[in-house]
């Protein structure tokens, strides 16, 4: 059975889409996204192309970019 939580170490997001043959929150998805985008635009070309294990590599990398203070959390402050 698959694992159908968020990549990211500590995400208590549901699951969106997928990076490589794991998956991503919304939030981490858009980050996703907005990482590639800055990587050029042939990389929307090349992604494109791969398949779900060759994009694994890519999803690992933009992983290591994510900073703790990033992840997400589910609970919201009330004051």
């Amino acid at each position: 059975m698959n694992d159908l939580s968020c990549m990211i170490q500590g995400c208590p997001g549901k699951v969106y889409a997928p990076a490589g043959t794991q998956n991503v929150c919304k939030e981490h998805f858009l980050s996703y996204l907005t990482w590639r985008r800055r990587k050029g635009p042939q990389m929307f070309t090349t992604y494109a192309g791969m398949s779900m294990e060759q994009r694994d590599p890519i999803a690992a990398e933009w992983a290591k970019t994510i900073r703790v203070e990033e992840v997400p959390t589910t609970s919201s402050e009330k004051s």
